[in-house]
């Protein structure tokens, strides 16, 4: 068998809208159409029913979801762990934009992109990591 057959197809990559919905759907779990609707509304109030629920088909087409179709409203959960769906869109970032270097991703966002608090959580990060 050739490496390509036993590799794990990559996770498809969402669009911003599409990334939206997911971080929804991963903070509620497995949910219907309008449980995702319902919990977007408090970040985009002119969000409409029928723009998530195109989207959710969408995002089940592409493989991003699945659905379970057993009851009168399907039930959708996300296809791909929230940590393996970063990772990759993490390591194209890394490649397109930094040239392949995890340190020039990690200083760029250190200079503008994390506060204090989080500075501070880092530092313990590294500590501990340093430690093992």
């Amino acid at each position: 068998m050739s490496k390509a057959a036993t590799k794990s197809p990559k996770p498809p990559r969402p669009t911003a809208a599409e990334l939206d919905l997911l971080r929804v759907i991963w903070r509620l779990g497995p949910s219907t159409v309008k449980d995702v609707h319902q919990a977007s509304l408090s970040e985009r109030p002119d969000l409409a029913y029928a723009t998530v629920l195109r989207l959710m088909q969408v995002m089940h087409g592409k493989g991003l979801l699945t659905r379970d179709e057993s009851e009168r409203s399907h039930v959708y959960a996300a296809a791909h762990a929230q940590d393996a769906l970063q990772t990759n869109l993490l390591r194209e970032l890394i490649q397109k934009a930094f040239s392949g270097s995890g340190k020039d991703l990690v200083l760029a966002a250190l200079s503008e992109h994390v506060n204090a608090k989080e500075r501070e959580e880092i530092r313990r990060f590294l500590k501990e990591t340093d430690n093992e």
